[in-house]
């Protein structure tokens, strides 16, 4: 009797995942999350039209009338988001804009006497924006403090030697911020991505990025968070490479049964293992050579390792290969790869099942890999 697979496999079968909705009451509809002040909410327009705020890291050039070398030069803004005039007169530019961060600067050399109180005597000019950190939680893989924006050796300090102003640094923006994160999740509610910046927030609607629509990629700056609200259901529209998600993921595979003796053999290499996001397991058996052989190979199954997304849970598949591959229901039985997912292909559990062990038998025991056979 054929073991009802799609009782473990559904977390990543749309159709088995949209049946277990129907019986529990649909998705979760949308939320905002605990500590947001509602007269904190401002438009996601507000926060777009600042993109040159400053932040640690950034350069700028700073120009007084009248003065070559003492205070006219390129400043970096140190991590605590200030710059120190003359080597001893701190001021604070993180968060401001150009034209704000200049009226201080002038403010301050007037207040220690260092220039007069002359108009346009102050000019400063933003150089480049550098990387920011910002944090990143909510329905993404990989939640944490994340880095976006940093320059690569080629492009960092283009303007420095010339007299051009403004910058545009295009990887430090919000979808940016979310690939760093791993890409969201297929439970994320696109509707539901909150930006959160100096107390304010606003919520924005991610789902263009998904089905072609234009989005708002607001720019951030350092201390951005970043919440990405989960509908607590699948979502199979959501796994595929996109501005928001991961174009790649990494699976691990063994093909280590007859006919093959090895990996090698086999011929899975970083390309078979680097497989886009979106990805089925029958593809990765393509990648993994576990389809074709000999008559005697027709019982040939796959293992499938996961990690339900949603709740972290380990999730353990078994899968007939000729019957994936055959079956017109296939869809319903041929889970979506994760980031991190391992696969193993064998011919039989009398045949190969000391050679499968040794491959996985790290990651989930042997009763329990085995004691569901199709």
């Amino acid at each position: 009797m054929e073991r009802p697979e799609n009782a473990i496999g559904s977390q990543y079968a749309p159709q088995q995942f949209a049946e277990e909705n129907d019986r529990l009451g649909q998705c979760r509809a949308s939320w905002t999350p605990t500590g947001l002040l509602p007269n904190a909410q401002t438009p996601v327009s507000v926060l777009a039209a600042r993109p040159d705020m400053l932040s640690s890291g950034d350069r700028v050039r700073l120009n007084i009338a009248g003065d070559t070398d003492s205070l006219s030069r390129v400043y970096v803004i140190a991590a605590n988001g200030s710059i120190a005039l003359d080597g001893r007169y701190a001021v604070d530019l993180a968060g401001k804009s150009i034209n704000e961060a200049e009226r201080i600067i002038h403010q301050k050399l007037v207040a220690e006497r260092l220039i007069r109180g002359l108009r346009n005597s102050v000019r400063l000019q933003l150089l480049e924006l550098g990387g920011v950190s910002v944090a990143v939680r909510g329905a993404v893989f990989e939640p944490g403090m994340i880095r976006v924006g940093e320059r690569t050796a080629e492009t960092r300090g283009v303007n420095l030697n010339n007299g051009d102003s403004g910058d545009r640094n295009v990887s430090r923006s919000l979808t940016a911020a979310l690939r760093a994160a791993g890409g969201i999740r297929p439970d994320a509610d696109l509707s539901a991505v909150y930006l959160i910046r100096d107390g304010q927030w606003s919520r924005i609607d991610l789902s263009g990025a998904i089905y072609g629509d234009a989005i708002d990629d607001v720019a951030l700056t350092s201390n951005d968070q970043i919440i990405v609200g989960s509908a607590e259901c699948f979502n199979g529209d959501l796994v595929k490479p996109s501005q928001i998600t991961a174009p790649g993921i990494r699976v691990y595979m063994s093909n280590l049964s007859r006919p093959a003796s090895n990996n090698a053999s086999s011929a899975i290499g970083r390309d078979a293992t680097s497989l886009p996001y979106g990805t089925r397991l029958s593809q990765a058996m393509v990648a993994a050579n576990c389809v074709g052989g000999s008559a005697m190979n027709a019982a040939r199954k796959v293992v499938l390792m996961s990690r339900n997304p949603m709740n972290g849970k380990s999730v353990v598949i078994q899968r007939s290969v000729e019957k994936l591959v055959r079956q017109q229901d296939r869809d319903d039985r041929d889970p979506y790869l994760m980031p991190g997912d391992s696969l193993a292909c064998y011919d039989s559990t009398a045949m190969n099942i000391r050679d499968v062990v040794s491959v996985i038998g790290e990651t989930a025991s042997p009763y329990f890999l085995f004691k569901n056979i199709d």
